[in-house]
């Protein structure tokens, strides 16, 4: 068999997806071709394979901390939310169904066999497949058919290193309930813990390490200080928005964002958040879009017509009329950009239930879902400074009208999005496009007049993971982790 490890954790959001791309960049500077996998993932933040298909976004990092492009065998079953009770399920990179959660749980076993063959597929190119789990194998009350967890640790025959955060408190008690709650024979594939982000000196935690394994059997294989840098490279959780913002720079472009209830592919973000004179902020439900803010931009969605209501439900509808009235600019990006428009429909109820939607009315076109996803790389440039830009398409929808004569980006030789007569209101499909940096500075420059600042997105992200991977090799047990890898 390759040499494979499984990170579960004790819960959601405690740093699995980064510690599996630090562990990732770690094994392959070593020379080992390494592989991410992750059985099931649910995020709306999804990357596009070279294959057409698509994949988390936290596993199109590991791909990238590996040094390979992202495959859709790295994430052969990802759920994207839809509404409070139902998502779209997509299956080794294409779009399956949409269904209910119940409905999802009665599927869920039959899925384990696309799961285990893309985990065979990958791991016949690999020294080394590092996977990442699901939530926490505690929730013992989704342990029948699971593919995300234990179910799959043990279908694959692989050990676990449980990972804890302690920064959530009661680590001790997450550590020890997960081991009092799982099957015995659960219990012997954990084969170690480790406890991420400590705040402090570390050995101030040697006799919670010690307790622990006292009362687990598992071996502690190192406590991890909290790393503040990870938050330069991109986020897949939702829950990564919940960030205090950074504080307010005199001057700074000032750009909103406003939350909407089923945001998507919000990494699209994080080259702007990197620019020193800019502000990027996260406007909240609840909250007014900011009057002084230089540009709005209107995020993606996995619920174009659904999240349109719940704009409108927060009066950030009226926000954006007074922004427009005050000379401000909106950009539109996917969802984003159909929103603008006048009209939306979706007869087929490929997004929810059917029915239509009055737009936004900031640009002369409408928008028709149809059940056609479009799920492709593509390279082109902005019109109006000629700066090169690279991103990817990841919709469903058509869109036509008056507006697409007045396009400001062309790809692939194609003219591409919309822009209103006055050119102060754009959209387009592209996502991705501000993480190259000619366009950003380019585009940012439109806002106000500025000097390049010099940032270097892919440049960062590259030597962020590699900070990442030092960080670990400093703070883990290496040789131990790579042992029970069976390297």
């Amino acid at each position: 068999m390759t040499p494979a490890l499984m990170l579960q954790g004790t819960g959601s959001d405690v740093g699995k997806s980064l510690l599996v791309a630090g562990l990732c960049r770690l094994f392959a500077r070593r020379g080992l071709r390494v592989r991410p996998f992750k059985p099931q993932n649910m995020s709306n933040n999804a990357a596009v394979t070279a294959d057409g298909g698509e994949i988390g976004r936290a596993q199109a990092l590991q791909a990238r901390a590996c040094g390979v492009a992202p495959a859709i065998d790295m994430n052969p079953v990802l759920l994207k939310p839809e509404s409070e009770t139902g998502a779209q399920l997509v299956v080794q990179g294409r779009r399956v169904a949409t269904l209910k959660a119940r409905d999802y749980a009665v599927r869920k076993p039959e899925l384990m066999a696309a799961v285990l063959e893309s985990y065979r597929r990958l791991a016949a190119g690999a020294d080394l497949v590092l996977v990442e789990g699901a939530g926490s194998p505690a929730e013992v009350n989704l342990r029948a058919g699971d593919i995300a967890n234990m179910g799959f640790a043990e279908a694959a025959g692989l050990p676990v290193v449980l990972v804890a955060d302690i920064e959530r408190g009661g680590v001790i008690a997450s550590l020890v309930g997960t081991h009092a709650v799982i099957a015995e024979s659960e219990r012997r594939r954990v084969k170690g813990f480790l406890v991420n982000k400590f705040r402090g000196d570390v050995s101030l935690f040697d006799e919670g390490v010690t307790i622990v394994e006292r009362a687990t059997g598992w071996r502690g294989l190192g406590v991890l200080p909290y790393w503040s840098e990870a938050a330069k490279l991109p986020a897949e959780d939702a829950l990564a928005l919940d960030a205090a913002p950074a504080a307010a720079r005199a001057g700074a472009i000032r750009i909103a964002v406003p939350r909407l209830s089923r945001i998507a592919n919000f990494d699209d973000l994080d080259p702007l958040k990197l620019e020193p004179d800019v502000e990027l902020v996260m406007v909240a439900p609840g909250e007014a879009l900011p009057g002084d803010a230089d540009l709005v931009i209107l995020p993606g969605s996995k619920s174009t017509i659904g999240d349109l209501a719940f704009l409108r439900a927060q009066g950030w509808d009226l926000d954006l009329a007074a922004h427009v009235r005050r000379g401000g600019r909106v950009l539109g990006l996917c969802a984003g950009f159909q929103m603008l428009g006048r009209r939306l429909a979706d007869p087929e109820g490929i997004e929810g239930p059917p029915g239509e939607a009055e737009g936004l009315g900031l640009l002369e076109l409408e928008t028709v879902m149809t059940a056609d996803k479009t799920l492709v790389e593509v390279a082109g440039r902005d019109r109006d400074s000629g700066a090169a830009l690279a991103g990817y398409e990841m919709h469903i929808g058509r869109s036509d009208g008056p507006a697409l004569a007045r396009a400001w980006l062309e790809v692939e030789g194609r003219p591409e999005g919309a822009r209103s007569a006055d050119g102060r209101i754009e959209g387009c499909y592209l996502h991705g496009l501000f993480a190259s940096d000619a366009f950003r500075q380019a585009y940012l420059g439109r806002l106000r007049a500025r000097a390049a600042s010099g940032v270097a997105f892919d440049a960062t992200v590259e030597a962020t993971l590699d900070g990442l991977a030092d960080h670990l090799e400093a703070h883990l047990d290496v040789a131990a982790l790579a042992g029970l890898a069976g390297l």
